[in-house]
């Protein structure tokens, strides 16, 4: 029985291979059959690549490459730019007003203490009457119209350096002392009108009550400005006695010059010059 049996086995083996020969003509006829490449075509890739015999791609090449820019009409220059204006028929117009008042704003005024009433300014020098330098400061006294250095006045059909004569005077009364004016602590180049005192006393006050300076139009100092031209004092007055002032001293003489030569010319024929006599 055994024998039967493995005999049969063995005849078995062609028929089997026979009827797989036969379905596989079969179903490659087929034309109802769908194939595996038609439902994944990347299938065998990924087969070949699995299988080490398709090179791997760069990660880049999965990055699609930019495209152009696609515009949906065209610009018509002629349309879109703004036609030219002829130069003659342009008109100049009044700028408009600012959107806001900060636009107006002034830059803000350095903050001050509170117990904060002038600049102290050391060593004051007077170039003019009513101008003041001192500590990189250049003070005109407020209220006032400076009298010029080279000012002259004129009384009585006589003239007189009225602007020198007022600068003295001014000297004369700071004598160096500080002055405090109501100035910035920081100075500046510029020239900054400012009330100034000396103790109590009012720098500009003192200058036109005695007629060293003319009153400003609409300032403080007007009614006292009347007086000082009233009673012709300082440049309102004539001009300063100098009688009683000591005469200025005469120039010197001028010395002798030595001759330049010992010889001089004489009938054309040159001699010996007379030589001044030995002094005793």
């Amino acid at each position: 029985m055994r024998l039967l049996h493995h005999a049969l086995a063995v005849l078995m083996v062609p028929v089997m291979a026979a009827i797989v020969v036969t379905g596989g003509h079969i179903l490659k006829g087929s034309e109802s059959v769908i194939t595996v490449d038609q439902l994944d075509p990347g299938a065998d890739a990924m087969a070949q690549q699995a299988a080490g015999t398709l090179p791997e791609e760069p990660a880049t090449s999965a990055i699609a490459a930019p495209q152009p820019a696609t515009h949906s009409r065209a610009i018509d220059p002629e349309i879109v730019a703004p036609p030219e204006l002829p130069a003659d028929g342009l008109e100049r117009i009044e700028p408009r007003e600012p959107l806001s008042k900060l636009a107006l704003a002034v830059p803000p005024k350095p903050k001050m203490p509170d117990d904060w009433n002038g600049t102290k300014l050391f060593q004051p020098v007077a170039p003019a009457a009513g101008l003041i330098e001192a500590k990189g400061y250049s003070v005109a006294v407020s209220g006032i119209d400076i009298v010029r250095q080279d000012e002259i006045c004129s009384e009585d059909g006589k003239s007189w350096p009225c602007g020198v004569r007022a600068r003295t005077a001014f000297r004369a009364f700071l004598r160096g002392r500080a002055v405090v004016c109501t100035v910035p602590p920081q100075g500046g180049r510029d020239v900054i009108a400012a009330e100034c005192r000396i103790g109590k006393q009012d720098v500009g006050q003192w200058l036109v009550e005695n007629g060293w300076a003319r009153a400003a139009k609409g300032g403080p100092y007007v009614e006292a400005g009347d007086k000082a031209r009233t009673g012709k004092k300082g440049i309102f007055g004539s001009a300063p006695d100098l009688s009683g002032m000591p005469a200025m001293p005469a120039a010197p003489s001028p010395a002798p010059q030595a001759p330049g030569s010992i010889l001089e010319e004489v009938d054309g024929v040159l001699k010996p010059a007379d030589q001044p006599a030995p002094a005793q």
